[in-house]
């Protein structure tokens, strides 16, 4: 079972990151423009969640 879970988890986030890449790729076709919002929203998220992170713990 166990073996099954880190299958899943394995394909789950191989299936995340792909499309992190078509989301940068699409950006990307969109112009710098669209590509500089999508790199700074991610980076802002990245540094909100870590602070939330650290608030609730």
């Amino acid at each position: 079972m166990a073996q099954r879970r880190d299958s899943l988890k394995t394909t789950r986030s191989f299936l995340y990151a792909l499309a992190r890449f078509l989301g940068d790729v699409e950006a990307a076709t969109k112009g710098p423009e669209a590509l500089g919002k999508r790199i700074l929203r991610r980076a802002l998220g990245k540094a909100a969640g870590g602070a939330l992170s650290k608030l609730f713990r």
